[in-house]
């Protein structure tokens, strides 16, 4: 089979699109034919060796993915030969940019209904951690103002979504590019960040989703109401001025279960949230995508996806 690998940490040129040999699933895996897989930023900590988590060399690229199961690996109950399923191939974020890949099978679930594998190959890693930022760390509540830094990001636009289908009240940051977007996702105000910062008149904040980090994050503790939360995927907040604050601030890495992209698929399947793929690139060309994760091509707004080989 083909698969997108390095033997070396680097820039994208790294990259080699190889001949390996299809890989046989173990206890609690599965073999999925990759119809898609999706790249994000995470995918180039991994090749520059950047990675918080140990990545032995050599290894396959890329964690989302969207396909058909070929193979069950013993002690797998929930799935069977011919299954669609979405999710994350390991909890490395690695093995997804190839034309097959043995998938822990705790961390996929039943595709979506209504959805193509592009669409469903953009979702795992970034909606499951909106939800886990919202839901599981945040603790939001019908009723309460939630301010999220980046919501025209990949994770910023499932929170917009998932946190207005949770009731709340949205105040946002995005480029002027993209307010329009933001609003239509359900966002009562949109802020360019690039002209100013929430200010304390948009009310008292319950909840921050900080997917940016920075001088950003420091200026939103100021802004949430004594007993309020603040949940980074960027960094570590500053714990004495959340304590000086009276408020919660927390860093979370994502963990992509079954369950947690069952409660996805479901919100899919019923039009509470929808996908923002962006570019579709042949499973030859990852190279090409990490360039654009890089900033040396043009990005559009959404997820790069490869599809096919």
């Amino acid at each position: 089979m083909k698969a997108n690998r390095i033997h070396q940490f680097g820039p994208p040129d790294v990259i080699v699109f190889e001949d390996v040999d299809r890989p046989v699933p173990g206890e609690g895996e599965v073999l999925v034919r990759v119809k898609a897989s999706g790249v994000g930023p995470w995918d180039g900590w991994i090749r520059e060796g950047k990675s918080v988590l140990p990545q032995p060399l050599p290894l396959t690229l890329g964690s989302d993915l969207s396909g058909v199961i070929e193979e069950v690996g013993i002690g797998v109950d929930d799935f069977k030969v011919g299954d669609e399923v979405f999710g994350v191939a390991n909890p490395r974020f690695t093995n997804a940019n190839a034309e097959y890949a043995v998938v822990s099978a705790r961390m996929i679930a039943r595709k979506p209904k209504g959805i193509t594998d592009v669409e469903a190959a953009s979702l795992p890693v970034v909606a499951v951690t909106a939800w886990q930022m919202l839901f599981d760390h945040g603790g939001i509540q019908s009723g309460q103002t939630v301010l999220i830094l980046g919501a025209a990001g990949s994770v910023g636009s499932y929170a917009v979504q998932l946190a207005r289908s949770a009731g709340a009240r949205i105040v946002a940051t995005a480029s002027s590019k993209d307010a329009d977007y933001v609003r239509s996702l359900g966002a009562e105000r949109v802020i360019d960040y690039r002209m100013e910062f929430p200010s304390r008149d948009v009310g008292p904040i319950d909840l921050v989703l900080d997917g940016v980090g920075g001088e950003a994050q420091t200026k939103a503790l100021a802004l949430l109401r004594r007993g309020g939360r603040l949940v980074s995927i960027v960094s570590e907040p500053d714990q004495s001025e959340a304590q000086r604050s009276g408020v919660k601030a927390t860093f979370m890495l994502v963990d992509v279960t079954s369950t947690a992209l069952r409660s996805i698929s479901e919100l899919i399947e019923v039009g509470k949230l929808k996908t923002e793929v962006g570019t579709v690139l042949p499973l030859s060309e990852l190279r090409q995508a990490h360039e654009m994760l890089e900033g040396t091509r043009p990005k559009v707004r959404g997820k790069i996806v490869l599809t096919g080989s």
